[in-house]
């Protein structure tokens, strides 16, 4: 009988700021990356969430103990790359088994050119962040293992961290693009148009508005509001996305614009925050932020508490003790709609004198619970054009 050996893995090591290192093997393409370590508590999604642009500039550590068990497909990706700096999983699946599967993760990985680690216990990885808070990090993987542990600490010091990056324009597209309704399902005419201002939208996003007959314009980061004019918008979303929402002063002053011509307004994550600043409220980065798909979040209006899909480290500081004249007084009134119930972290914002809302969290589930999905009904009911979200549900089929 003939045997083979089993190759020697490749030696991994991740070096996080505070000079502690976790040693293990590399996990897609072998060389180093540098970023933002921060940890996602979801055990499943882990093809939306490396495909999420809110994670550009970020190494990705897993809490869930076994990762890419069922491989990835072409049709699961929420845009059009892979967007995190670097991925940490603890157990990587041999073997993917799942019929939608097209390719390992390892090789998806190897392929996007992004370095990771394997066989390191991110439980305890993910306390030391807990603990100290989210740091810059680097993975070194082959020869770049074997560099001395004090050049790569260095390196990791010498790297840029979250506050003050601006991010979205990188990930924002380059030329505008329509979404049609009758792509997902709706039958006639559109029943209005949304103009969606790409700061790192999720493919499903513009799906969630197709699916209730909505035509949707997504727009690159530094479009102006005379644009939004021209293509006729009946309602502005702004996406989520990466980055300090304070180093946004363009966007933050776009959504000015649109909130003194009263165009209704629905932003979610990155989206959340800027309207936070539109209104004149300032933002903070949180210790560790959340991130994963089973955050519970209070809407203070109904009493009800929704299981959440969130990835965000930063937050609109906001009062939460009841509706309050916005910092910038032109905009009237606004309170706080939903209160995170781990943390009392600001959730969502409405506006009571302009329609005007956003979340936190991430509405579309993609990955995630649908807990949320009454938001898109909520915006569509504040257009004119597009009617009741109830006749739209109907007529979708919903």
């Amino acid at each position: 009988m003939t045997t083979h050996a089993t190759p020697a893995p490749t030696p991994a090591v991740l070096v996080l700021e505070d000079g502690s290192a976790w040693e293990g093997s590399a996990y897609g393409a072998v060389g180093s990356t540098l970023g933002e370590a921060v940890f996602s508590t979801g055990m499943t999604g882990y093809q939306e969430t490396l495909t999420d642009p809110s994670y550009a500039g970020q190494i990705v550590i897993q809490t869930a103990p076994h990762i890419g068990n069922t491989g990835v497909n072409d049709e699961d990706a929420e845009s059009r790359r892979i967007w995190v700096a670097g991925y940490a999983v603890r157990e990587a699946a041999r073997i993917s088994s799942n019929w939608r599967s097209q390719r390992s993760l390892d090789e998806e990985l190897t392929a996007q050119g992004i370095v990771g680690i394997r066989g390191i216990d991110t439980r305890a990885l993910t306390r030391r962040l807990r603990e100290v808070g989210a740091m810059r990090a680097g993975i070194f993987s082959g020869d770049q293992a074997d560099r001395p542990r004090a050049e790569l600490l260095a390196e990791v010091r010498d790297s840029a961290g979250m506050l003050g990056r601006r991010l979205a324009e990188e990930v924002s597209i380059a030329e505008e693009h329509i979404v049609e309704p009758s792509e997902w399902g709706w039958e006639g005419e559109p029943r209005g148009t949304v103009v969606a201002v790409d700061l790192g939208i999720k493919s499903m996003t513009p799906r969630r508005f197709a699916e209730r007959g909505l035509r949707t314009v997504i727009v690159p980061a530094d479009t102006g509001f005379q644009r939004i004019r021209e293509l006729g918008a009946d309602g502005v979303f702004f996406s989520n996305g990466p980055g300090d929402p304070e180093t946004a002063d363009e966007q933050v002053q776009l959504l000015r614009e649109v909130l003194r011509a009263k165009i209704p307004f629905f932003g979610i994550c990155f989206g959340n925050q800027l309207l936070g600043r539109a209104l004149g409220f300032g933002t903070y980065k949180l210790p560790f932020g959340h991130r994963g798909i089973n955050q519970p979040v209070l809407d203070r209006a109904t009493g009800t508490v929704e299981i959440t899909a969130q990835n965000h480290g930063f937050a609109v500081d906001a009062p939460l003790d009841g509706p309050v004249t916005a910092p910038q007084e032109e905009f009237g009134r606004v309170e706080v709609s939903h209160v995170c119930l781990n943390d009392d972290v600001v959730e969502g914002l409405r506006c009571l004198d302009l329609p005007a809302f956003s979340v936190q969290y991430h509405p579309e589930a993609a990955a995630g619970p649908h807990d949320a999905a009454y938001l898109f009904d909520r915006f569509i009911d504040s257009l004119p054009a597009a009617g009741s979200a109830a006749a739209t549900a109907q007529k979708a089929g919903k």
